[in-house]
This record gives structure tokens, sequence and C-alpha cells, in this order.
């Protein structure tokens, strides 16, 4: 598959004989999907947002070019599933999306959405479990 090279990104960068020799054309994917996984940081939001990237036609029509990483072929790829979903509210053209990219410049916001992101990977493993759980006893025997 042209997109093979993509488990590079978890080597050093450095191979046994050398640096790591990556096909050109898979550069491209490569660069998009590690700015990809920058947007699953609250900090880096935070960063755009004040630097008003948010405020830019043409930087918010390159994020909803990304959104191709939501194919399955392309997402198993990805290391921090947060991004898509802010991938996805930072793209999304109602009063709730533009209101998100908006409060995203705000520290205090940045800070409630960091807390809200590391509850998530706190308990949701476990909540996710409890879930299956719960399933597997309420099954008919």
């Amino acid at each position: 598959s042209r997109h093979a090279d993509l488990n590079l990104l978890a080597a050093s960068g450095m191979a046994a004989a050398g640096p790591i020799r990556v096909p050109s054309d898979d550069k491209r994917l490569i660069a998009e999907l590690e700015f990809l996984q920058c947007l699953a940081s609250p900090s880096y939001l935070h960063f755009l947002a004040q630097s008003r990237y948010f405020d830019d036609p043409a930087f918010v029509n390159f994020l909803k070019y990304l959104k191709y990483w939501k194919q399955p072929e392309y997402a198993r790829h990805i290391t921090y599933p947060h991004c898509l979903a802010f991938l996805d509210m930072l793209t999304d053209e109602t009063e709730t999306g533009i209101k998100f990219r908006a409060e995203m410049a705000q520290q205090q916001f940045q800070e409630f959405v960091h807390q809200q992101q590391f509850y998530h990977w706190q308990h949701g493993l476990n909540n996710r479990r409890r879930d299956v759980e719960d399933a597997a006893n309420e099954a008919p025997s």
C-alpha cells in the first residue's frame, strides 16, 4: 500500500543503516498526520485561536480537507483520536462550532477543555469496560 510507510512515525527517525527514507509522495501524508494529531492538544488549539488561524477561511478549509483522516484506512494510523473530535468541532459551521473556535482563544476555556479531556482519558476506558461487563451480565444464558 502507498501508505505503508506511516508506521515509520513510530521510529526514532534513524535506522541502523542511517536515516529513514520516506518516498516523497508520502511526506505530505505524514506531515498531515503529524499536524492532525497536534489538534488533540488543547494548548495547541489555544495557540491557533490566539494567533487567529481560525479566522482565516483558507485555514478552516484546510481543516475540512483533513476530514479524510476519519476514513478507516487512514484513521487506523492515528494515535490520538481526540484530534478527530476536535477536528469536527473546529470545522463545524454552526453557532456551536463558531463559538468553540472563538472560546479556544481564552486561557480559562483551554484549561477547561484540557481538564475534560483528562477526565475522559482517566475514566473512559473504565466506563467502556463496565458497559461491556453490564451487557454480558444482562445477556441471556
